[in-house]
Formats: structure tokens, sequence, C-alpha cells
């Protein structure tokens, strides 16, 4: 009842917020930042809805409340639909030819361009911040790495690409009134790329859909899009060399055959699977087993919401939701150092040596990660974006100038 007065006040509060834009990058799957953009708009279903391009499935449109986004010449370039992001260095110039200037808030949910909007002085810009441009900041070296283009003229077209992506990305910096950020890693990247303070408030997971699993089977489990940085063959690689051990591997994406290649037949790939059957393994598995370095790590979450421990290299924001400790009723993982087949068999030797972990201890974690737990903390800081704002407004000329010396 709670959240529905919640949204309630909000959406019929107009006077206190005006008119409200929500931008996002790009809407083309439903996936972590896109939940997030979900949450906000049932806070704001009066928000108009921004987007450099909109290819979302007609399906799934409901989480946005129906809405259509406002696009830009992006989405109408050649095999835009299927290779947006090739048009990364136009998207600067793209995402600051959205008019917002007769919106009073303007919220940006960005880990690409999306913060750089234009906004006024007389407007309030709070930006949920999911990361910085990752390929143009510390991952940049990675990138290029897995693109193949760390030599030649291709490389130095893209390294003066993302140094042009890093000057504007740090300009528009300067246009954000409230850095959200969705963990205390990605405030650090935040706090080092733009040197501004961000306030963490963790998104949004629906813990009901991952209900506690009683009966918990012998293997092992990753489930996950594909991709080079989710380190999924390497894992497989890892169960290869534990020829006793089972494991499964649910999702497809570009990795797939790589990791198909390196399968034994301890190691079961499933492919895309939907959802019932996500849900199904997440709770019958003997742990869940993640390898990336990932700004926060919602599988994480849904895999202890079900009662499965987890297995993570302990970097990126995965340690602030996983908790290794020695303390049964505290404890809901463990972690391992490195991105390599040695540590991630080490560290199945340790979760097996460990005391029995507690379904209803990983449970409990987390619940600290509750769709309603994020709209209360959000609102919250857009309260006091707008009105701080507001006092600043209000303030005489010569304070105004004061405040901001």
């Amino acid at each position: 009842m709670a959240n529905v007065t919640l949204a309630s006040t909000v959406a019929n509060d107009t006077r206190r917020f005006g008119r409200v834009a929500l931008v996002h990058d790009w809407l083309a799957a439903y996936a972590g930042s896109e939940r997030v953009v979900e949450q906000i708009l049932q806070l704001f279903p009066q928000a108009d809805l921004y987007s450099v391009v909109d290819f979302f499935p007609e399906s799934q449109r409901g989480v946005l409340g129906g809405k259509h986004a406002h696009t830009s010449f992006i989405q109408h370039l050649p095999r835009a639909r299927k290779s947006f992001r090739s048009y990364l260095p136009l998207m600067p110039i793209a995402v600051e030819q959205f008019d917002l200037s007769t919106y009073d808030l303007v919220i940006s949910s960005s880990h690409a361009v999306a913060k750089g909007v234009l906004t006024g002085p007389h407007q309030v810009h709070v930006s949920y911040v999911h990361s910085p441009i990752r390929y143009a900041w510390d991952l940049q070296h990675q990138y290029l790495a897995e693109a193949g283009i760390q030599h030649g003229m291709r490389s130095w077209i893209a390294r003066a690409v993302l140094h042009y992506m890093r000057i504007w990305d740090q300009r528009t910096a300067n246009g954000v009134d409230a850095f959200v950020a969705n963990s205390a890693f990605v405030a650090r990247r935040i706090r080092k790329a733009y040197g501004s303070d961000a306030t963490v408030v963790y998104p949004p997971v629906d813990v009901e859909r991952f209900a506690l699993g009683t009966q918990h089977g012998d293997f092992y489990l990753i489930a996950s899009r594909m991709v080079p940085y989710k380190r999924i063959p390497l894992i497989v690689e890892a169960f290869a060399a534990m020829p006793s051990r089972q494991l499964v591997v649910i999702g497809d994406g570009a990795d797939f055959e790589r990791a198909k290649a390196a399968a034994t037949p301890n190691v079961t790939l499933l492919g895309y699977q939907p959802d019932a059957v996500l849900v199904d393994y997440m709770q019958r598995a003997r742990a869940f087993v993640f390898a990336a370095e990932e700004d926060f790590g919602i599988s994480v979450v849904e895999a202890q919401a079900c009662g499965t421990p987890v297995i993570a290299l302990g970097r990126g924001g995965v340690r602030e939701i996983v908790v290794d400790s020695p303390d049964p009723e505290r404890s809901t993982g463990l972690f391992f150092d490195e991105q390599s087949v040695e540590s991630i068999v080490d560290a199945v030797a340790r979760f097996e040596a460990h005391v029995p972990f507690r379904a209803e201890v990983c449970r409990r974690n987390a619940l600290r990660f509750t769709a309603e737990r994020f709209k209360r903390e959000f609102m919250s800081i857009v309260e006091n974006a707008m009105d701080a704002g507001k006092a600043y407004a209000d303030s005489p000329p010569a304070l105004r100038r004061w405040r901001s010396a």
C-alpha cells in the first residue's frame, strides 16, 4: 500500500516537479539499465521519454508504461536497428539535439551519453549513472584488445574517437545537479572521471520472481549474456579441469562458440532459456559462479534470492552484494582473486570445504535490493535536488554568487 501511495503522490504532485523528462541512452532490450527506467517511470508516469534510438520490443513495452521515446537522427540511419552502437561517435551530437528547455526536472539514466543532455540554470538534472562510458575510461585498453584493434590505423582512429568521448563526457558532467551511482564501485569511477561525488542507490531487483529454493542439486550454474567481459569460456575451462564437478551454462551471445569449444562432458550448455527454466536452475544449483568485473551484478542478487550461494571474482560491484564471512549467519558466498582457471578451481575447492551455506541467509541478503527500496531512496535524492534548485533560484543574486564561489 505504501508503494502505491508513493507513486500516486508523485503522479499527482506536478506542482512540485513540473514537467519531467527521462533520458536513456538507447532502448533495444530489457536488461539491467532498463529495469531502472521502468521503476523511474513508475515514480514519474507523466514523464516524457527520450532515447538516442528506440528499438524496444513491442511485446515488452508495457514495462515502459506503453511509451515510445522521442529519438534522435540516429534512429533513421542505415542499419541502425542492428548496428546502432557503431554510431557511438555521433551520439554526443545526437543527445545534445534533444530540446529539453521546457522541462523543470530532467532525469538521465546513463551508461554512455544520456547524462550529456543540455539543461539550463532553471532546470534540475539528476543523473543515475550505471557507469561512466566504460570503453572510453578505465576499460579502453581491454576494449581495444577484445576488438582486435591494438595496432595500425584503425587503432589510432579508435583511440582518437575515445579521447574525444572522454573530453566530452567530462565536460558534460558540469550539467548534472545530482549524481546517483548504482554501486560504490561506480561512485568511485564517477569520482575519478568527473571529479564529483555520487550517492549510491542500488538498482532494483525483482527478488519476488526468484523464490527460495529448498532442494539444491550437485551442479554449478552460470547464467549470463555471453559477451567477452563476462568470461564465460574461462569458467568452462576451469570446470573442464574439474571433470568430477558438473556445470550448467545458460545464455547465448558472441562467446557461445568459444565456450562450446572448451566444454567437456561435465559441462552442459543450454543456450538461451525462458524465464521459468532460468529460475528453476537457479533454485536448484549448488552455487552460482560469476567471473566478471561488473558494475553491480543483478544476476548475483537473483541467485541469492533463490537461496543459492555465489562464487565470484572479488572485484567490482559484486563485493557489495556477496558476503564472504566465516560467520554462517552472514556468509552468502566467497570470492576468488584472479580471472584465471587456477583461481576458479581453488575457489570451488574452498567452497566445498566451507561450512554449509544457509539458503535463508542468502535470501535475506538479497532482500536488500528490492524495487521498493530503490524507489524510496531515489525519490529522496530527487526531492532534495529539487529543493536545492528552488532554494538557489529564490536566493538573491549576491548570495547565488557566494554559493557558487
